[in-house]
């Protein structure tokens, strides 16, 4: 029993460990931060502010299309290998040196936007290594315990994950991220005498990032072991065969088919959601990163609070119910966002100088981070019983194909409509529907999945 805890607890820190990348890289300082450098680099060319907002927000697009293609594609057959082989923690140790070697790299990003194409390629390399480590460890869930308490497990996780994710951004708010005046959130000068003129308490996000994940891996790989099985050459051959042979497979499993492409639709969406949140904040209602990074510390707290009742509400339900009333919850969320201008909401105008927009889409953040957050866990339980053991890391390399093979698509359609319509804010409008196709297509998706008794 303590050793299973301890497994358990080891798990858990895998999110607490990675979950800066999306909080503080993605999504609330390093995204943001690098939006603004290309919009000024592209105003610098001539270019109108609208026009620069929408070219700054194409390139960003661009990035993560070409890292969930990158991840979408190779998934499936690196969890086809680690299943034959047992060997999942080598790959992990692999892929965590990628999320350290982008992360630590960022440092380096010039304020003048000098080097801003070298410090986006570092940004998808630290991306591409925490997206590929999350597949191994998502594999391992449905060894952690039944199949009935798994979504508490799934929806705790997520819920610890994001606690952490909430401390590593107060620290960064609080010692490192410079407001206009060169102090932080706290009033003093950024720690480690960084040098504010030169942004370097934003860009130590990077350092952070990575020295947070080395420190809080620790208790992961103390704790979680493999079951090694025969290396030897025939057994890759075996993988790949297996792996085949599974892709054929699909057309007999009505629901797992069902379910992997709903999820590879409304995951999208989400996904779009969470690289793009930032931009629109900083791009369409020219918030400042501090007061950006204030929201994500409420949005954050709403996530674990949700994804913790979640996973319980999820034990009981199980998790299809969940996922049909996030997705309602997170169209209703982007119908709002690409409705609203600092001048007008709905088409309805505002007074000069309101400050209803930013308060709507503070609720709209605490939404995202909630109903995202429950989102995520519901669709990890949804997967574990669509698998079984044996072949759970080739499973999870399916759901991560489904939720990036198709990655490259909500970021190239806010490119296209961005670039067609030359508002960052009309840009986000083709997550909607994305959604609505990812809830379609769940109406073939079994509660219970394909594994008899689930409960």
């Amino acid at each position: 029993m303590k050793a299973a805890r301890k497994k358990l607890w080891g798990w858990y820190f895998f999110d607490w460990a990675t979950q800066p990348y999306s909080t503080l890289m993605l999504t609330f300082v390093f995204g943001p931060f690098f939006a603004t450098i290309a919009s000024e680099v592209y105003m610098g060319s001539g270019l109108a502010e609208q026009a620069a907002d929408a070219k700054a927000q194409s390139l960003w697009s661009l990035c993560l299309t070409i890292v969930g293609l990158i991840v979408g594609f190779g998934a499936p057959f690196m969890g086809a290998v680690a299943d034959v082989t047992g060997r999942r923690l080598p790959w992990i140790v692999g892929f965590s040196i990628l999320y350290i070697a982008g992360s630590m790299s960022l440092w380096w990003t010039q304020p003048d936007g000098s080097n801003m194409l070298w410090m986006l390629c570092a940004f998808g390399v630290g991306f591409i290594g925490a997206e590929f480590a999350l597949i191994f460890t998502n594999a391992q869930l449905p060894s952690l315990g039944p199949t009935k308490l798994i979504g508490k497990i799934s929806g705790t996780g997520f819920a610890f994950g994001y606690i952490g994710g909430l401390v590593s951004l107060v620290i960064m708010l609080l010692f490192f991220l410079e407001q206009p005046s060169g102090k932080t959130l706290f009033g003093i000068d950024p720690a480690f005498g960084l040098d504010a003129a030169q942004r370097e308490g934003t860009r130590f996000v990077g350092p952070l990032t990575a020295a947070w994940f080395l420190i809080f891996m620790i208790p992961y790989f103390r704790s979680v072991r493999d079951t090694p099985k025969d290396p030897s050459p025939d057994r890759v051959y075996q993988a790949l065969g297996t792996l085949v042979e599974t892709l054929k497979g699909l057309r007999h499993k009505i629901s797992l088919s069902a379910y992997l492409g709903s999820s590879m639709f409304y995951r999208d969406a989400l996904n779009g959601l969470y690289g793009f949140g930032g931009t629109y904040a900083v791009l369409v209602l020219n918030w400042e990163l501090t007061y950006l990074g204030v929201f994500g510390i409420i949005s954050i707290i709403a996530a674990a609070l949700f994804c913790w009742v979640g996973g319980k509400i999820d034990a009981y339900t199980g998790p299809k119910p969940l996922i049909i009333i996030t997705i309602w919850s997170l169209i209703a969320v982007c119908l709002t966002v690409v409705c609203m201008t600092r001048e007008q909401i709905f088409g309805f105008a505002l007074p000069e100088g309101s400050n209803l927009p930013d308060i709507i889409f503070l609720c709209c953040g605490i939404m995202i981070g909630g109903m995202g957050g429950i989102l995520q866990s519901a669709s990890r339980t949804m997967m574990v019983r669509h698998t079984d053991a044996e072949n759970a890391t080739q499973n999870f390399g399916l759901f991560g194909l489904s939720g990036r093979a198709t990655a490259f698509m909500a970021p190239a359609l806010i490119a296209l409509v961005t670039t067609l319509s030359g508002s960052a804010r009309i840009g986000v409008s083709p997550l909607i529907l994305l959604f609505l196709i990812g809830l379609f297509l769940l109406r073939w998706v079994q509660p219970k999945g394909d594994q008899e008794g689930c409960a």
